[in-house]
């Protein structure tokens, strides 16, 4: 009995803090977890990967910031009138979920989710309130993974800029050195892409500190864009600078040093100068604000408080907007187990392994060419085809490239923007161009001409991307027309051809585009068998 006295206070809290609202609050939480099931998975995978191995941290981070927003917000154990917006903005969530789940796009499904979290506030607490709590909920977005086409883009062009700036620190330390595309060439060894650029990875756990940085900042709010956007300026230089000290190393004590380097450099120190600089930049600013300010005082590190403010989750109300959102959630869920399952299946094509040896007056050179297993890797292709055609006709071969995925919801194409850097060739020119007419074909045909130089080395290019019917020349596009096949047909393959030939000295870019049309001519024809079109 005394037992049972003593046990009695304790099971009177428990059941003070599990009150109607917070049920309903669970049942809204478990409801939608389940319907983005997918796109959970998709980020947990994404998580493992180099570049977004701090995203576990951002949730721990955000939880903290709307914890310390939430002191300045007074208990309100009152009625709140205005939550009918954050049930508007969970059905937009579902919405927009659905459209992932239709597509076969994990990624739209994890973007769902931030909007989610938003509406979940808008309801627990009103219009009036929620709408501030805007800040913890922006820094979410730096737990998610970019859609592969904008994060090759995006990583290019820094590396580009890495490398030049890294070139340049070492021509000042007069080390030898010529850089070709995102290719470091130090004579005793070649930097590639991977090796003189990974310390880009460390941009978007930076850019996710700054993002805290600026909101914990008390200084002016154009202190605070400043330290938001000077991220992406800080990692650039410390990786120049990485670079750099590679590559003094390596031509002042050799090759053997550099592992040993790499290893140690690549890891916190990149990270921790990065915010050493940002620190350093508050400082030299808050030098020459009128009201002098020490960087100490200017953070407003108060941290004392949040298990308090985490308590006042017992005076979530079980009000008619939260019921509604968590209903419209059950809703959703149930209704997708009667969605009949969308894509997966195999389509029918025949293996590149058949390909004919000859296109017309063009016949293959010598066996399929093997691409490197590293490269393969990235290509993540489910059939490739890489082989040299030539005509006895022409001065030049010219050669084929194609690459198919069965299911490009988790990768797919690689556009030779993003490549062709990184094995040193440099974009002179590129346009995107209408050939229809001049294929006679009953779908538009649209390819990118491009010209590439590496040294005195020049080659003309063509190539497009293959969805459905549709020939697409710009990769945004072609994500876009991913996204609608898989909504409205369920189909997620595709493919990408490349034609190249070497521009002779003595000849013009006409001349070289000739022969790329003529093999091209002559490959549209059996191309369909390979590539389907349906």
């Amino acid at each position: 009995m005394a037992f049972l006295q003593a046990a009695r206070p304790s099971f009177r809290g428990l059941t003070q803090f599990t009150t109607w609202g917070v049920f309903w609050l669970i049942v809204s939480v478990v409801s939608a977890a389940l319907f983005f099931a997918d796109g959970l998975d998709a980020l947990v995978f994404a998580w493992q990967l180099p570049e977004y191995s701090h995203g576990p941290l951002i949730p721990v981070l955000s939880l903290l910031l709307f914890l310390r927003q939430l002191k300045s917000v007074p208990e309100n154990p009152g009625p709140v009138r205005d939550r009918w917006l954050g049930v508007g903005v969970i059905v937009l969530s579902l919405a927009v979920a659905a459209v992932g789940k239709m597509a076969n796009i994990p990624d739209v499904i994890i973007y769902a989710t931030i909007i989610w979290v938003f509406g979940i506030l808008l309801v627990s607490f009103g219009t009036k309130v929620g709408l501030a709590f805007w800040p913890p909920v922006l820094h979410l977005v730096y737990m998610l993974p970019l859609p592969d086409t904008l994060y090759y883009k995006m990583t290019n062009h820094l590396q580009l800029i890495s490398s030049e700036l890294g070139v340049w620190f070492l021509k000042i330390f007069n080390v030898p050195v010529y850089l070709q595309g995102n290719i470091i060439d130090l004579g005793v060894l070649q930097l590639h892409v991977a090796d003189a650029c990974s310390g880009l990875r460390y941009l978007f756990p930076i850019l996710s500190f700054s993002y805290i940085f600026a909101v914990l900042y008390k200084g002016p709010t154009w202190h605070k864009a400043i330290l938001l956007i000077s991220a992406v300026p800080i990692t650039i230089l410390m990786n120049s600078v990485r670079i750099a000290v590679a590559g003094v190393i390596a031509n002042t004590w050799g090759v053997d040093w550099l592992n040993g380097f790499t290893h140690f450099f690549e890891g916190w120190v990149i990270f921790i100068a990065c915010i050493v600089l940002l620190f350093l930049l508050a400082w030299v600013m808050l030098r020459f604000q009128k009201q002098k300010m020490g960087l100490a005082e200017a953070l407003d590190l108060e941290t004392d408080g949040l298990g308090t403010q985490a308590a006042r989750l017992r005076l979530v109300q079980p009000s008619a907007a939260m019921i509604t959102g968590a209903a419209i959630a059950i809703t959703a869920l149930a209704a997708w187990q009667f969605v009949p399952e969308r894509g997966g299946a195999a389509v029918e094509r025949d293996s590149f392994a058949v390909f004919p040896r000859s296109l017309g007056e063009w016949s293959q050179v010598g066996p399929r060419e093997l691409l490197d297993p590293a490269v393969e890797q990235t290509l993540r292709a489910d059939d490739y085809h890489q082989i040299t055609l030539r005509n006895p006709d022409a001065s030049t071969d010219v050669g084929l490239f194609m690459a198919w995925y069965q299911d490009q919801t988790r990768g797919g194409v690689h556009s030779p923007e993003i490549c062709l850097p990184a094995t040193g060739w440099e974009i002179a020119w590129l346009e995107r161009t209408d050939i229809t007419e001049q294929m006679g074909t009953a779908t538009p045909f649209n390819i990118n001409r491009a010209i590439i130089e590496r040294g005195t080395t020049r080659m003309m290019v063509y190539y497009w991307f293959q969805q459905g019917d549709r020939r697409v020349a710009w990769d945004l596009a072609a994500k876009f027309y991913l996204m609608v096949d898989g909504i409205t047909t369920g189909a997620t393959d595709g493919a990408i051809v490349r034609l190249t030939t070497l521009i002779g000295t003595d000849e013009s870019d006409a001349e070289a585009e000739a022969r790329l049309q003529s093999v091209l001519s002559e490959l549209v024809d059996p191309l369909p068998r390979f590539i389907p079109e349906e």
